[in-house]
């Protein structure tokens, strides 16, 4: 059980060190999983408007949303990972990469 311990501490202290990253990579598989039903929604919402107010809220949404996402979100991503300590941050990153690999085969 030591060794178990000792292992799962290891890779969470490895994981600290690459945390923007990780939260970088967690973010834009989100995006891409969660993307394309977020433009359909709003495709259908903005539907009725004339093409050129149509066509630029959807290139704000994809340009500015998504980046915005990426740029601000992924930060407060890292720090909330970072309140885990090392023997739960390495099984809470299985955790979210399991579920989001999940997701993802659904779709």
């Amino acid at each position: 059980m030591e060794v178990v311990l000792d292992l799962i501490a290891t890779l969470s202290r490895w994981s600290r060190g690459h945390l923007s990253d990780i939260a970088l990579a967690i973010m834009a598989t989100i995006l891409v999983l969660f993307g394309p039903s977020l433009n359909a929604w709003v495709q259908q919402r903005i539907g009725s408007l004339n093409f050129i107010f149509r066509t630029l809220l959807f290139v704000l949404l994809c340009a500015v949303g998504y980046g915005l996402a990426m740029i601000y979100v992924t930060p407060w991503l890292a720090k909330g990972l970072g309140y885990f300590n090392n023997y739960t941050l390495a099984p809470v990153l299985l955790l979210v990469f399991f579920v989001i690999g999940v997701i993802a085969d659904r779709n």
